[in-house]
């Protein structure tokens, strides 16, 4: 098991009220992402978890670019991954920022 964190700071907080959500299902290649709102407004932190090993440099690239597009300040995520492909990280992790904002 190999564990990740990133720490970014945003331009903004992400807008609404919603104190947690959930997003996908650790199953046959999937993952689940718990977002809470426990950060400063500009801050961002992802820990990860996942079974795969030295894709870290991936997982970098991709929470660089769900922070430059979501712009998810104040939100501590947490991944549970199951051996998701990038473009589902991707997706779950937008997924649940548009949970966030209702």
């Amino acid at each position: 098991m190999e564990k990740l964190s990133f720490r970014h700071t945003t331009q903004k907080a992400l807008p609404g009220t919603k104190a947690q959500a959930i997003t996908g299902v650790v199953a046959s290649g999937n993952l689940e992402v718990l977002l809470e709102r426990a950060l400063a407004p500009t801050e961002c932190t992802v820990e990860i978890e996942t079974p795969i090993r030295g894709y870290g440099d991936v997982w970098a690239a991709v929470v660089a670019d769900f922070v430059a597009r979501a712009q998810p300040g104040g939100l501590r995520i947490t991944v549970n991954d199951g051996g998701a492909r990038p473009d589902t990280v991707s997706l779950r992790l937008l997924q649940g920022a548009r949970l966030m904002e209702v």
